[in-house]
């Protein structure tokens, strides 16, 4: 019999630690190969953990709700083979001898001690560093807030709570990050108002999701300075050709084609154009992204939002475009989505227009510098310039929304780029082939 260490999966770059939340398995179950054994959630995303191996599980290290570092080993797994190696994973390693040697007996699985690491040396998540350099938290200030993460370490929700009651308590002084320019210290989010609680209220607690998506929200507006301008398009002829192609788009390439693609199209052409919209900040640098990889927000069943990104869009046509949005939208409806599927996105839109809305003002999804909303599509009266002089005529309208960071995007760029998608919509070829 081999012993089998399950570790915690590295489910992304910038993620350090999960939460369990859910064990499909208890000690002594029989555990198949690449069967799941447990679900747990990060920031980003929940999953499942497969087992690497076939065989029982005889131990579990941590219980639900525990936060679990990567690579640490939170089961132990028993095989019938002696000497049997785990399936290539990153969510295994073995627990036997190294080397591959036979163990001659079961050796019970001892977690190692972690010893404390000084103040100086804690690890610190990109997204807690992001903050503390934009609230001019020194590395001393930092080093002094008390972390509920694993080991001590500092979560979102810990700094975030700092920097709420930073103005009651004294604060060490700031070291400027260059000598030529002191950002200003920002003001302090306020405190929240009391609330009033009668007997003819529901008290609903905010589920895991929702709690990160309000946290990532109100540091969205904490930290960009947001502006929105919109622009009204005529996509009639966009419209027509869609009804016209449709059925025989699906039966060519087996897929139903929204107006998304073609709406991400003409955003993928707009960011190449204006490669700015395409960055995000990193203190007083501006990131100008190489990629174009779009965020598509994306309605949950439980009302929640997630956005899958479609990588390098502005390299696929319209049906490469059309296949990996139904693939990513029918999987996220399902929770199917993988890590790496909802990071690394430069640009998002969202789709306002399917609850019927004409337009929106969107918070950005940080850390990018846009993000634009699409309105419905309504018929509408509008004037129409023709050799026989102006006419009015029933046309098939709507809004586009972009809200942007102010720091780096200004009115003329932002004006201009939402222009652009508009002029790419409004020049679609009504004769295009598929």
């Amino acid at each position: 019999m081999a012993r089998v260490e399950l570790v915690m999966p590295k489910m992304g770059e910038s993620i350090m630690e999960a939460t369990i939340l859910k064990w499909r398995k208890k000690p002594g179950d029989r555990v198949e190969l690449d069967e799941p054994v447990l679900d747990i959630a990060t920031d980003k995303v929940d999953s499942e953990v497969p087992s690497p191996v076939a065989g029982t599980l005889v131990e579990i290290l941590f219980n639900e709700n525990d936060v679990v570092a990567i690579n640490k080993a939170i089961a132990i797994l028993e095989t019938e083979a002696a000497g049997v190696q785990p399936a290539a994973s990153p969510a295994v390693a073995p627990a036997s001898v190294p080397g591959g040697e036979k163990e001659s007996a079961a050796v019970p699985y001892q977690p190692a001690p972690v010893a404390a690491a000084p103040a100086s040396d804690r690890f610190y998540s990109p997204l807690v560093r992001t903050i503390a350099r934009e609230e001019n938290i020194s590395q001393a200030e930092l080093d002094a807030i008390p972390g509920s993460g694993q080991d001590g370490r500092v979560t979102k929700k810990d700094i975030l709570a700092y920097v709420a009651g930073r103005g009651q308590a004294p604060q060490p002084p700031v070291q400027p990050v260059a000598p030529a320019y002191t950002p200003p210290p920002a003001p302090s989010a306020p405190a929240a108002p009391a609330v009033s609680v009668s007997g003819a209220v529901e008290i609903v607690e905010m589920d895991r999701m929702r709690k990160l998506i309000a946290d990532h929200m109100v540091m969205s507006k904490h930290t960009s300075p947001h502006v929105t301008s919109f622009v009204e398009v005529d996509v009639t002829n966009l419209v027509n050709w869609r009804n016209r192609i449709k059925d025989q788009f699906k039966k060519q390439y087996g897929e139903n084609i929204t107006f998304t693609p073609i709406f991400l199209e003409a955003v993928a052409r707009a960011v190449r154009d204006y490669p700015m919209i395409n960055s995000s900040v990193d203190g007083n640098r501006i990131l100008v992204k190489k990629d174009v990889n779009i965020g598509m927000a994306a309605a949950l069943p439980s009302g929640n939002l997630i956005v899958p990104v479609i990588k390098n869009a502005d390299y696929l046509n319209l049906a490469g475009l059309t296949k990996v949005v139904n693939d990513l939208a029918n999987r996220a409806r399902q929770n199917q989505l993988k890590p790496e599927e909802i990071q690394g996105g430069t640009f998002t839109i969202t789709n306002v227009g399917t609850f019927g809305n004409v337009m929106g003002t969107p918070i950005i999804n940080q850390p990018q510098v846009a993000i634009m909303a699409i309105g419905a599509i309504r018929k509408k009266p509008a004037v129409l310039e023709t050799e026989y002089g102006d006419v009015i005529a029933v046309r098939q309208m709507m809004f586009l929304s972009l809200s942007y960071d102010h720091r780096i995007v200004d009115g003329m760029l932002g004006g201009s780029f939402l222009r652009r998608v508009a002029d790419y919509l409004e020049a679609f070829d009504p004769e295009r082939s598929i």
